[in-house]
């Protein structure tokens, strides 16, 4: 098991690794809203390949397709770490920056090109989705 958590460690979570399903950058408003940045790089995961220990806090809003997200962070830090779309029950996305050792992480895809930053651009070396993919 690997592991990732928050900046100041009270919310910490293990991983199976070999249980990744996807990796891709998305570029959509929200994800650059919640970033700060041009956009996430989320690897998903089914919910039973990650153990999370420590209370973090959730934020449920509507996702640019409409779908209902619900964004953990810590509530001591802030940092954001897990994404459950209620549309995609049994599975997480953990932001990769999050993760203790991210040097695996191979992204597949760009998502919401559509959306993405004239400064931060989506990767021209990766295949690319105007909106949400069917993963």
């Amino acid at each position: 098991m690997a592991s990732g958590g928050c900046l100041c460690g009270d919310v910490t979570y293990e991983y199976d690794q070999e249980k990744s399903t996807a990796a891709l950058h998305c570029h959509c408003r929200d994800c650059q809203k919640v970033t700060g940045s041009g956009k996430a790089t989320i690897v998903l995961f089914p919910e039973d390949a990650v153990s999370i220990a420590g209370a973090f806090k959730q934020y449920g809003a509507l996702g640019s397709d409409g779908s209902h997200v619900n964004r953990g962070f810590c509530p001591r830090c802030g940092s954001q770490m897990f994404t459950h779309i209620d549309e995609m029950p049994g599975f997480v996305f953990v932001k990769a920056g999050s993760l203790n050792d991210s040097s695996w992480v191979k992204a597949s895809l760009n998502c919401w090109e559509s959306t993405a930053s004239p400064w931060s651009p989506g990767d021209g070396q990766l295949p690319g989705a105007e909106r949400n993919p069917d993963l």
